[in-house]
């Protein structure tokens, strides 16, 4: 049995691609907001085509990081409904990194927690790593590298890349240096900044 939590403000509808594949055990749980709260046709035949259990909730905004606090609330809630469970899966579907401090709680506990970027099932561990690797590399520091990998994995432009930086780190001209170091991981991004 496995649990897909998705983080469908931060992946859309891409986070929902192998769910055809999912079985009648499996659960798909989608987290949406305000923020992302339509869907398209396409979006919609797959839902309703899905073996999968298929559930939605609605969070709550108005903080930051409100999404991700309700998120990992539902995870420790299903893992709590299934405690004795060793063959229960949980899958957190976001490019967000942050998702990293529920799963290694949960890890060391011997619960099965992964990010992964759909519902495929495949581990985004070694693909974040060597991004972050590529990070530290062009600005020489570890402190802002997991927040520089999720601005990148979120952002479709190298404007919007730009824009979060300035948001994040809240200095203008230190933004736009890392911005400067890091514009070779940009390629794949529409515009200029």
């Amino acid at each position: 049995m496995a649990y897909y939590l998705v983080d469908y403000e931060n992946v859309r509808i891409h986070g929902l691609d192998g769910l055809s594949s999912l079985t009648q055990q499996d659960e798909v749980c989608i987290f949406y907001s305000d923020n992302a709260d339509s869907l398209t046709f396409e979006l919609h035949f797959i839902l309703n085509e899905a073996k999968a259990r298929i559930s939605y909730q609605k969070v709550e905004i108005g903080t930051k990081n409100a999404l991700d606090f309700q998120l990992s609330s539902y995870l420790g809630y299903l893992i709590s409904q299934n405690s004795g469970n060793k063959d229960a899966e949980y899958f957190i579907v976001t490019a967000d990194g942050g998702f990293s401090v529920p799963v290694s709680y949960w890890n060391k506990k011997d619960v099965a927690v992964k990010t992964v970027m759909d519902c495929t099932g495949k581990d985004e561990k070694a693909k974040n790593g060597q991004l972050f690797l590529e990070i530290e590399n062009l600005i020489q520091e570890k402190e802002p590298v997991p927040m520089i990998a999720e601005i990148i994995q979120r952002c479709r432009s190298k404007q919007e890349v730009h824009n979060a930086l300035i948001k994040e780190i809240k200095d203008s001209k230190r933004a736009s240096e890392i911005y400067r170091a890091i514009r070779p991981l940009l390629a794949d991004k529409q515009g200029r900044a």
